[in-house]
């Protein structure tokens, strides 16, 4: 077996690196848009929420499937074919007439995702063989992810006031194509010898559940039909029958999608709940605060990108202070107390008014959630990996990733369904008495009042994800010490 490093290793990390960068951008990058794309498709209130979902879903839905397609199909060849592929759906979505082709290719899009983030992060892992230059390579592989958001609200607020929200979908595409002219000669082909079944089934049964019940909590907001209409309730009840034969048929396959030891222990499923309630909340709040941003304070969108960045910096300097102290006091204070900063956060953000400004009601509760949050990102990346096998370290870093993009696509749902009936009722009791609001917009104090009351809930869920991180995951930093002597590999 040649062992000898790749001479155009740090050529391949330029390539790894610009897919990444597209991957991230791409799901804060359209949040600034989403106002102007919500005007100009017609896009309902209640259905606002596809633009994220149907990404998410389908990101999350299919990121096993796509890890173990890229090990035995071959990781440069995956890795190609998901950047022509992301570059197409990014394209249809920047060409789309109306909501239903922009849902769909959100959904192309986070198909490609899928096989595109494994491949690269395993690309990674086989490029580099030293171990200090593969730190080197994954450290940047993390700052990436952890400025991608910020560069993506930067870059959003920019393409959309100075160019259109189509652009914020369209430039992906130059960055893909010089991607794949950039693999083809610097990336080394390689996969995983064997023969593997690939568990379609187990994908389309959790993909199709989430799905069905996503598209059920959005009815409950459509007018007409609320959360008791038969509609509602065979698509919530169709979900859930859909994700119990998924366990079930993932318990008795002999190559599973989601092997369930990976779930069982407590730490780890811990873990996984802490960060799917985190992410419920989360998501929703980016959501919320770009509309409440644009629509209620009619700031532009470069403004508004602007107004997140204090969120992105917040959590890159507290991530790097939390990887320092995680050794020192143990996963289970960083991850509970930056839980609890997460959930207060939210809860000051829940007292916003159509009146208030930036720098008294929302800078200081962004602050003290990004701070929180940083810590929590770097410890369940840490205590998910915990006593993980070796061979089975990939999955459980996945199943991390699956649980972020579900949680995130579940929470935006729900909390989208009770922001709109809230607003409904508050504006139904305080009739708005100023300048008439756009067409099909609701007043913004009924506006804000929804969010309101979206973030109350949010806080509920990241306090949640606090109880449950405090009652599980209680190994200490001596334990989490030996566990990483061991050799398990730190996920990023």
């Amino acid at each position: 077996m040649d062992t000898a490093p790749d001479p155009r290793r740090w050529f391949a990390l330029v390539v790894i690196a610009i897919a990444q960068l597209m991957v991230i951008l791409d799901a804060s990058i359209v949040n600034i848009a989403l106002p102007q794309a919500q005007a100009d498709l017609n896009i309902s209130m209640e259905n606002r929420q596809w633009v994220v979902t149907a990404y998410t879903l389908a990101f999350g839905g299919l990121l096993l499937l796509g890890g173990r397609i890229a090990d035995y199909a071959g990781r440069k060849r995956v890795f190609i074919i998901g950047l022509i592929g992301f570059a197409g759906a990014s394209a249809l979505g920047g060409f789309a007439p109306n909501q239903g082709l922009l849902f769909a290719a959100r959904g192309l899009q986070g198909m490609f995702a899928a096989i595109l983030a494994p491949a690269a992060l395993s690309l990674i892992s086989v490029t580099f063989t030293d171990s200090k230059e593969r730190a080197k390579a994954f450290g940047v592989y993390g700052a990436l992810s952890g400025a991608g958001a910020a560069i993506g609200l930067l870059a959003g607020g920019a393409l959309t006031e100075y160019a259109s929200w189509r652009w914020c979908l369209f430039v992906n595409v130059p960055m893909a194509l010089i991607a794949v002219v950039l693999a083809i000669p610097n990336v080394r082909e390689s996969r995983l010898e064997g023969k593997t079944k690939y568990d379609v089934p187990g994908a389309l049964l959790s993909t199709l559940g989430f799905v069905s019940v996503v598209y059920g909590i959005t009815k409950a907001a459509s007018p007409g039909y609320g959360w008791t209409s038969p509609t509602t309730i065979a698509f919530l009840a169709g979900g859930v029958i859909l994700l119990v034969l998924f366990v079930l048929f993932e318990s008795r396959s002999e190559q599973p999608l989601l092997p369930l030891s990976i779930l069982v222990n407590r730490i780890r499923g811990g873990s996984f709940l802490a960060q799917f309630f985190l992410a419920a909340g989360l998501f929703g709040m980016f959501l919320f605060m770009t509309f409440y941003f644009q629509g209620v304070h009619g700031f532009s969108p470069i403004k508004a990108g602007l107004c997140f960045l204090p969120f992105s910096l917040g959590i890159i300097v507290s991530a790097g202070i939390a990887s320092q102290l995680l050794p020192r006091v143990g996963p289970r204070p960083l991850g509970t107390i930056g839980l609890l900063m997460g959930s207060g956060g939210l809860l000051y953000l829940s007292q916003i008014t159509n009146a208030s400004s930036y720098f008294s009601s929302v800078f200081p509760a962004m602050l003290l959630m990004s701070l929180g949050l940083g810590m929590v990102f770097v410890t369940v990346s840490s205590t998910s990996l915990f006593n993980v096998p070796f061979y089975e370290s990939g999955v459980a870093s996945a199943v991390l990733n699956t649980t972020q993009q579900i949680g995130g696509s579940l929470g935006t749902a729900i909390f989208n369904t009770l922001a709109i009936s809230a607003t409904a009722a508050y504006a139904l009791a305080h009739p708005w008495t100023g300048a008439p609001p756009p067409p099909g917009m609701p007043p913004p104090d009924a506006a804000t009042h929804g969010y309101s009351v979206a973030f109350q809930w949010g806080a509920g869920s990241m306090l949640l994800g606090a109880i449950i991180f405090f009652v599980m995951v209680n190994v200490d930093r001596h334990h989490l010490a030996q566990h990483d002597d061991v050799g398990a590999p730190a996920a990023i």
